[in-house]
């Protein structure tokens, strides 16, 4: 199984509309889909019809008296599930700083999905806490959306430093830029300057338009009730340079591991017999 966070530092970027729009088309090409919405407010929770578990609170899941397989929800969509958002999530942190080697339960908890699901999306909260690290720790890769402003470039700066500090370097971690008004010249430019400084982010930006918006009234996925509009055919081409981007990920550790199990690189020349 797969894990894809969804997070960014800074709120209001995007976050929870990304997740459940890609959530949606990872399901729609035939993969066992699994959302767990992270975030105590519940967005992706509401944006997808679930409601929360009477009993699914942060300190049973963390004290195992909760397994999650036992809290997953069906969407109505086909592949797609959920996990919903409770509002003791908000405590999440304070849960998590109180059990051994904190900054790896996330991934620990996430392992009786492993047989269920192919991927699993993690909708995360803004900020960064130990609740931020466990993502970052259980997470393959790592979608951050980006509003083109002077305060998401520092902190995606932030971020890249944090990852860097940590050694996690091996994280694929794919920015992307949302809610981009072309209009706006300051847009255009902070876009351009931020490419420069950071290569990876993904060629694929979000605009801000009212459709998209259209989410949270109609509680669904974009996909789902506009399966034939430019924004869906956006959110479209997001994943499938996403896909592209993991596929590549995956190629290049093949290809590691498969040098390292060969053992060092002996030139022909350096060979007993040729020295002969």
């Amino acid at each position: 199984m797969r894990i894809i966070a969804v997070t960014n530092i800074k709120g209001g970027v995007g976050k929870t509309t990304t997740a459940v729009n890609l959530a949606y088309l990872c399901a729609s090409a035939g993969h066992a889909t699994l959302l767990w919405d992270l975030d105590p407010q519940g967005a992706a929770t509401y944006g997808l019809q679930g409601e929360a578990h009477e009993q699914a609170s942060a300190k049973k899941l963390l004290s195992g008296k909760r397994e999650l397989p036992e809290l997953v929800l069906a969407t109505g969509y086909p592949g797609l599930d959920l996990l919903p958002a409770d509002f003791s999530y908000r405590n999440f942190a304070v849960h998590l700083a109180e059990r051994r080697h904190p900054t790896e339960r996330l991934l620990r908890m996430s392992r009786p999905l492993r047989e269920i699901y192919h991927t699993l999306f993690l909708d995360c909260p803004s900020g960064i806490s130990l609740l931020t690290e466990n993502v970052l720790r259980a997470a393959d890769c790592v979608i951050v959306p980006l509003v083109p402003s002077p305060l998401s470039v520092r902190v995606l700066t932030q971020l890249c430093d944090f990852l860097v500090r940590e050694d996690w370097t091996d994280l694929t971690l794919l920015p992307f830029f949302s809610m981009v008004d072309r209009r706006r010249s300051l847009h255009e430019e902070l876009m351009a300057g931020t490419r420069a400084q950071f290569p990876q982010i993904l060629a694929t930006h979000v605009p801000y338009w009212s459709e998209i918006e259209r989410m949270t009234l109609r509680r669904a996925p974009l996909p789902a009730f506009a399966p034939h509009s430019e924004a869906t055919r956006i959110y479209a081409a997001l994943w499938a340079e996403i896909e592209q981007r993991m596929a590549a990920v995956r190629a290049a550790h093949a290809d590691a591991n498969a040098d390292a199990a060969a053992g060092p690189w002996v030139r022909p020349e350096d060979t007993p017999a040729a020295r002969l």
